[in-house]
């Protein structure tokens, strides 16, 4: 009964008939991502399963490769959460993200179209309504969206693939970030980077960024002390 309800929890639709564990491992993915899996909460694969009503090998394959990735850790035989944040691995991934996503940024001003400009544009203001509504959910998805196009933009896929690995480790966290003030002060930081990528101005989009990682990574290094 729990296992049902556990199921009926979980924002996804039933998995198609093919490539079933690429489906799963995208959806998950997906979730993990966009926050729909906090820190500290576990999921079973029979939960799962049933949630993509398919049998447990390809949950579980695609759970395989995600804990390889480091996006999820198993938290006993049968279920999977996401892996503890310490001090180091926050300093190791704010670095790197520092580097990695304020290449993206920069290059993004150069490459950036008018219509991910706009997009760009439409996804700050659905930041600010999800702040006025205090609706972390649609927070984090507008989040996640936000910074994708910006990437994106960059138009390399080999960097997208790069910045995803590591938005993988770091992005559940991004739930705990609510109370702290940080998505206000995140908003302020997605507006310098749209205003950059309009001016086309590559090192005020690669700050913009940067100062973003930065105020969140020193509001987590905060929760982990």
């Amino acid at each position: 009964m729990r296992e049902s309800s556990e199921a009926a929890s979980i924002p996804v639709s039933p998995a198609p008939r093919e490539t079933l564990q690429d489906h799963v491992y995208r959806k998950v993915k997906d979730l993990i991502l966009s926050g729909e899996i906090e820190p500290g909460r576990s999921i079973t694969i029979k939960s799962l399963a049933t949630a993509f009503a398919v049998s447990h090998m390809p949950v579980r394959e695609a759970l395989q490769r995600l804990t390889a990735e480091r996006a999820l850790t198993v938290v006993s035989g049968r279920s999977v959460g996401i892996p503890p944040l310490s001090g180091e691995r926050l300093a190791d991934l704010r670095r790197v993200r520092n580097e990695v996503e304020g290449m993206a940024a920069a290059w993004a001003a150069d490459a950036a179209d008018e219509e991910a400009l706009d997009q760009i544009d439409r996804l700050n203001e659905a930041l600010d309504r999800a702040v006025d509504s205090n609706d972390v959910k649609a927070y984090l998805h507008a989040n996640r969206a936000f910074h994708f196009t910006v990437y994106a933009a960059a138009g390399s896929p080999s960097l997208l693939s790069m910045i995803e690995s590591l938005w993988l480790q770091i992005s559940p966290y991004f739930n705990l970030l609510h109370a702290s003030g940080n998505y206000v002060e995140a908003n302020q930081h997605h507006r310098a980077m749209a205003k950059a990528l309009r001016e086309r101005d590559a090192e005020a989009a690669r700050i913009a960024v940067q100062a973003d990682i930065a105020a969140a990574a020193d509001q987590l290094e905060r929760l982990l002390d």
